[in-house]
């Protein structure tokens, strides 16, 4: 686990002794991936592959805007005690909230570019299925989103993560109960579910199958909606093993709430892009 990489030197103008974090990093490889994705798609289907670049802008902006807005309005009570600290930390980046906000941006770009928001959610569904797994990984390198206490051999365990998966944090921020037994065996800082990892895994057996089948017979924006169900599916399952803090719904998060409702719009929206039109 490599939280920071490297920290700038301090002779370099306004960035001087700034931290370069692996999370930094592999959000600016899921963009990079993304873009590198969409570019070659616009290329295969006649379009200006550079026109990726304009709408992976656009996903930058609605996705870092997106994210801290969702994060702040779940800690509102932070916002109201420390507003400056809240709003500039580096932390504090949530998926879904960056997903809804981005999305409003790419759909405004496409249009300004006039083209087809349909035909375009199709390309950009194995871009960001892909672009998902990057970004996992530097969620995983800072020690971050990690799961539930474990004695499997998928355990990891985070000593510098954010925050560290010692028995007070999980106990307290979480309140999920250590097993003792695991106490004894590894000490004050244990293994946890690496659930980064299980998303990289997911997300990129997602992308090689909407890959393969990108070149479908149904209406356009089919392969956008099957990417829908099959995120959402996969987010709702992770979350069971997710060390949260937020499981307002009983046993459910609010991420699986909102999952649930991105899996059930996907579903209508295969039903009903399901037949190509007639020509």
């Amino acid at each position: 686990m490599y939280p920071v990489f490297f920290d700038v030197p301090d002779w370099v103008p306004f960035l001087g002794g700034s931290p370069i974090t692996s999370f930094g990093v592999f959000m600016l490889f899921a963009f990079l991936t993304g873009g590198y994705v969409l570019r070659a798609e616009l290329r295969r289907t006649g379009e200006d592959p550079e026109k990726a670049w304009d709408i992976v802008f656009m996903a930058v902006v609605g996705g870092i805007l997106g994210a801290k807005g969702y994060y702040v309005l779940l800690n509102f009570d932070e916002l109201l005690a420390n507003p400056t600290a809240m709003l500039f930390s580096r932390g504090g980046l949530v998926w879904y909230g960056g997903f809804l906000m981005a999305t409003a941006l790419v759909i405004w770009e496409i249009r300004r570019q006039k083209l087809s928001v349909p035909a375009m959610a199709d390309l950009i569904a194995p871009a960001l299925a892909l672009a998902y797994a990057v970004g996992r990984v530097g969620c995983f390198m800072v020690g971050d989103d990690w799961g539930r206490p474990t004695d499997s051999i998928f355990g990891v365990r985070f000593p510098r993560g954010t925050p560290a998966t010692t028995v007070t944090n999980i106990e307290q921020m979480f309140g999920i109960t250590v097993d003792p037994a695991l106490v004894e065996e590894y000490g004050q800082v244990v293994p946890v579910h690496p659930t980064q990892l299980y998303e990289v895994g997911m997300s990129t057996l997602i992308f090689f199958l909407l890959w393969r089948i990108r070149d479908h017979g149904h209406a356009k924006g089919w392969l956008f909606m099957l990417w829908l169900v099959m995120a959402g599916f996969e987010r709702f399952l992770v979350e069971f093993l997710r060390a949260k803090d937020d499981r307002f719904f009983g046993i459910l998060t609010l991420a699986q709430i909102i999952s649930l409702g991105i899996v059930a719009v996907g579903f209508v929206g295969l039903t009903k892009t399901r037949t190509a039109p007639a020509e």
